[in-house]
């Protein structure tokens, strides 16, 4: 990974950027099409919203202003909970397509495992899929025993699962899973909701580097193999996050953040969400 555009590939060939931009949290109208747009110039090519994030109007707005071309953007939206289910899920793709003003998408996303009804969304995703509406397909917040579950039915299997990881929360057990099963892992949240920016051990590995303990975590996210999506409304952040490129952590660096993990959530428990 040398440069801001680097790609994985996913299982199905499809190619998505390793660094994106998020916009949870970042209000629809002049905030949003800022930062989309900031964004975008500053060399990010994936943009990842949700219904949920009631800004998929703005994010459209900004990546219309940007000036790049669809083709060389990758989206991903996600499908919220009150809409799951098979017929309610493709109503709801068809109302984040507009939003998004967008004639097919690169990534849909279930946002949560809703028990007895992320079956059903799974086939809507796999139909829309199957239409070449959607490029590549997956899941947020599942767990291992949600994973197994959706694939005893599944004809798709997900091509990536975005889940809450960062060096106080580092999924071992659940990256090695999808590892083995060729699910890409995506983290939200990488930073920790900032939590992480006074640790001593990041701020001592960042002034090494002439770096800051945002830029080393998301390094130490490139190098895991994980996709990363920080997100900011600062234009400065935005351009240092995406500044990941001329230095690189070492393997005992890796260990001694890997052993920050405390299974530490600041989101909710996939296990025990009532929204």
């Amino acid at each position: 990974m040398k440069h801001v555009q680097d790609t994985t590939t996913l299982y199905n060939g499809v190619k998505m950027p390793w660094l994106g931009f998020g916009v949870f949290k970042v209000k629809d109208g002049d905030e949003v099409v800022h930062a989309v747009k900031t964004a975008i110039q500053a060399g990010y090519r994936s943009i990842d919203t949700a219904k949920a994030y009631n800004n998929e109007t703005g994010v459209a707005q900004g990546i219309r202003e940007s000036g790049v071309a669809r083709e060389d953007l990758f989206i991903t939206t996600k499908v919220w909970n009150s809409d799951q289910g098979y017929e309610s899920t493709l109503a709801a793709f068809e109302a984040s397509m507009e939003r998004l003003e967008l004639e097919y998408l690169d990534l849909y996303l279930i946002h949560w495992p809703v028990k007895g009804k992320y079956k059903d969304t799974w086939r809507a995703l796999e139909k829309l899929h199957k239409e070449g509406r959607i490029r590549a397909i997956g899941v947020s917040n599942f767990q291992i025993h949600h994973l197994e579950d959706l694939m005893i039915d599944a004809t798709i299997k997900p091509a990536v699962n975005q889940v809450e990881l960062h060096p106080l929360l580092i999924q071992s057990e659940l990256r090695e899973y999808c590892n083995k099963h060729q699910i890409q892992i995506e983290a939200w949240s990488p930073l920790g909701q900032g939590h992480l920016m006074d640790h001593p051990l990041l701020k001592d590995i960042a002034a090494k580097y002439s770096k800051s303990p945002a830029q080393v975590i998301l390094r130490w996210d490139l190098q895991n193999g994980i996709v990363t999506i920080p997100k900011s409304v600062t234009p400065e952040r935005i351009h240092a996050n995406a500044d990941l490129y001329d230095f690189e952590l070492t393997s005992e660096e890796i260990e001694q953040i890997n052993g920050l993990n405390e299974n530490k959530r600041f989101g909710s428990d996939p296990d025990n969400f009532n929204f």
